[in-house]
């Protein structure tokens, strides 16, 4: 019985990498490699809350949430009715960056009807103490990054390995991706019935579902993955 368990466990492990060797080294079309490249340029961007730039994305990300209401001030008690943690977005990034408010304009500009029902908590039966939105799209584009390996200089996992086609069709593939993984998000969020302190056990079970559909064999646009129509509810 020793025996059988160590043959089936070498065999597996033999098995796993040659798998894995698959993501090791292989080759980039040109236009994958370039846009790759200027997806890990965005990544390395900090926050800057002294930057002109990175102030008027601020308050365009306000403008989106809230177009009937004037910003008092980059530091006010306002931003935490978008659900950031304290008065000044701004401490908020420093786990992922420029890229995380990117992410967030992203959605409002492209998808407002879906943003909107996320921000205001509008479907399903909600928890008592619900998850802070802006956080938590933090916590999507951190989530993002590390399950497609995009540290590396190239992915070597098949999430990230399959994310680079879905990039050479599309230049916003990440952006989009950022989308749809919120929704499926507030999908798990709804059907766990959770409430705050599940936070994490929720982007948890997000990232399997998205790790099991962007390894589907018959994915090769982002609109292929199951969960695109989410943004159309």
């Amino acid at each position: 019985m020793v025996g059988s368990r160590s043959l089936i466990g070498g065999l597996f492990n033999r098995l796993s990498i040659k798998r894995n060797e698959k993501f090791i080294d292989y080759p980039l079309t040109p236009i994958q490699e370039q846009r790759l490249k200027k997806l890990q340029e965005r990544i390395h961007i900090p926050f800057d809350e002294t930057s002109p730039d990175h102030q008027e994305a601020l308050r365009a990300l306000w403008h989106i949430a809230f177009p009937n209401v004037a910003l008092k001030g980059l530091i006010s008690e306002q931003w935490k009715e978008m659900g950031w943690q304290g008065p000044n977005p701004s401490t908020d990034f420093r786990g992922c960056g420029f890229i995380a408010l990117e992410n967030l304009l992203f959605f409002g500009r492209t998808y407002p009807a879906s943003f909107h029902r996320l921000l205001f908590k509008q479907g399903g039966t909600r928890a008592t103490w619900e998850y802070p939105f802006a956080v938590a799209g933090i916590n999507v584009s951190f989530m993002l990054i590390q399950m497609l390996d995009l540290y590396s200089a190239k992915p070597k996992n098949l999430p990230g390995f399959n994310f680079l086609k879905l990039l050479g069709e599309d230049e916003e593939a990440f952006d989009v991706l950022y989308c749809i993984a919120f929704e499926m998000m507030e999908a798990q969020w709804l059907a766990m019935h959770a409430s705050y302190m599940k936070f994490n056990e929720v982007l948890q079970a997000t990232r399997t579902q998205l790790q099991r559909e962007l390894s589907l064999d018959d994915v090769h646009r982002i609109q292929d993955l199951p969960a695109y129509n989410l943004l159309y509810l």
